[in-house]
């Protein structure tokens, strides 16, 4: 029955080419020409369409994120915002470590280095007791089955400090959704890592709302990796600090996507309470859908930012968390973190208009909107690597999420 079921959902997700003729070539195109292939866009950009918004035909679609401290240096950490990935770690097509195979959801499409290296900064990973071990995993009621585990966690916190030894003017957060009981797990996984060098010390975290230190101490005194958990009693036994004594979050999963409406998730204190200063705005919906991620990210996000914005009391996101980042139907989630971190940084209507040493609101002209703009340092080239061919159309995959949804409660009853 469960062959069956997998060789259905497999047939479902088959999909029909989609032709295209670029009217550029060898890395000329821009921001939403029409494009044959990747090597067609410039860099930073990939080949793509988004059918699930009305469009058919391939064109060159943004996969880069800017550093907002290189373009307005020296503030506060909580000035900017970051752009995170949820489950950072469910990576479709990621071989299976346990010689079963996986039955679950999927949020993201390539690894971990290439998220960080498209100027990803935060990791949503989920990490549980499994085989002796620490294991990112999805699962149901705290328990990890070889059906949904990924991988050791170790595997991934060696990518982020690899990436951060590469890059000594980088900053990284790590949110943990904690399941590990066994006694100093998260400090024996983070040590053997090779992390702690890297460490923000729980003890100079700000806490009742007061501003972090600047990117540019932090980078100073190579304090370059934030991390936080779910389970309070760890910030005293293993000095990790818990999450939402830190910060707020809005609703995860689809009560965070109702448009017109932004509530704080449960564990938190409320958006406007100034409680903490760092403010982690989820924007996916409970059920991944890969083929729907670019209407999700090009139709609503903006506007649940403007919402989350006013139930915060006129705070932007430092934390903007999504699946499937880098679909849209041309800017997408990157052009939103850098309309954010314009207005709030500068006062202009994106990133790459602020003036280094201008007042508020005083902007230079931005590069026209079908044109990328130039890479400016501490940014990154960019390196695409999905899943499966964006310039593809799908069979509807929410039926397969579905189906896939079933068979996991099917398979924890049994």
């Amino acid at each position: 029955m469960l062959l069956f079921i997998l060789s259905t959902i497999s047939l479902l997700s088959l999909s029909n080419s989609v032709s295209a003729s670029a009217s550029c070539s060898s890395h000329a195109c821009q921001l939403l020409d029409p494009c044959s292939s990747s090597d067609d866009c410039a860099a930073g950009l990939y080949c793509g369409v988004c059918p699930a918004d009305g469009h058919s035909q391939p064109s060159c679609i943004r996969a880069l994120a800017y550093n907002p401290a290189s373009f307005v240096k020296g503030l506060p950490f909580n000035r900017y915002t970051w752009l995170v990935t949820h489950n950072s770690f469910s990576i479709v097509d990621e071989p299976s470590f346990t010689g079963v195979q996986r039955v679950t959801f999927y949020n993201q499409e390539d690894s971990v280095t290439n998220q960080l290296r498209n100027g990803v900064r935060g990791l949503m990973l989920d990490m549980y007791d499994f085989e002796d071990d620490i294991w990112l995993c999805h699962s149901f009621q705290g328990q990890c089955y070889n059906f949904t585990a990924f991988e050791p966690a170790i595997n991934t916190l060696k990518e982020v400090e690899a990436f951060l030894s590469e890059n000594p003017s980088e900053i990284v957060t790590i949110i943990i959704e904690d399941y590990v009981h066994a006694p100093k797990g998260l400090t024996k996984l983070f040590t053997n890592a090779g992390l702690l060098k890297y460490w923000y010390p729980v003890s100079e975290m700000p806490t009742n709302g007061k501003d972090w230190p600047s990117v540019t101490d932090m980078v100073a005194k190579n304090r370059r990796l934030l991390v936080f958990t779910s389970i309070a009693s760890k910030e005293a036994d293993e000095g990790i600090a818990y999450q939402w004594r830190y910060m707020v979050e809005n609703e995860p999963g689809d009560p965070g996507i109702a448009p017109g409406s932004c509530s704080n998730r449960k564990e938190s204190q409320a958006l406007n309470s100034r409680y903490a200063s760092l403010f982690l705005q989820n924007y996916f919906p409970t059920i991944p859908v890969q083929n729907e991620a670019c209407k999700e990210h090009s139709v609503g996000l903006a506007e649940l930012v403007g919402d989350c914005y006013k139930a915060a009391g006129n705070l932007m996101p430092n934390f903007l968390a999504v699946n499937f980042y880098m679909r849209s139907d041309g800017g997408g989630v990157f052009d939103v973190q850098d309309k954010i971190n314009g207005l709030n940084l500068c006062g202009c209507n994106t990133i790459t208009a602020c003036q280094l040493g201008a007042p508020m609101g005083v902007c230079k002209n931005p590069e026209p909107s079908n044109r990328t703009p130039a890479v400016i340092g501490g940014s990154y080239s960019g390196y695409v690597q999905l899943s499966g061919c964006t310039s593809q159309i799908h069979l509807p995959s929410q039926l397969v999420n579905k189906m896939l949804y079933s068979l996991l409660i099917l398979l924890l009853l049994l």
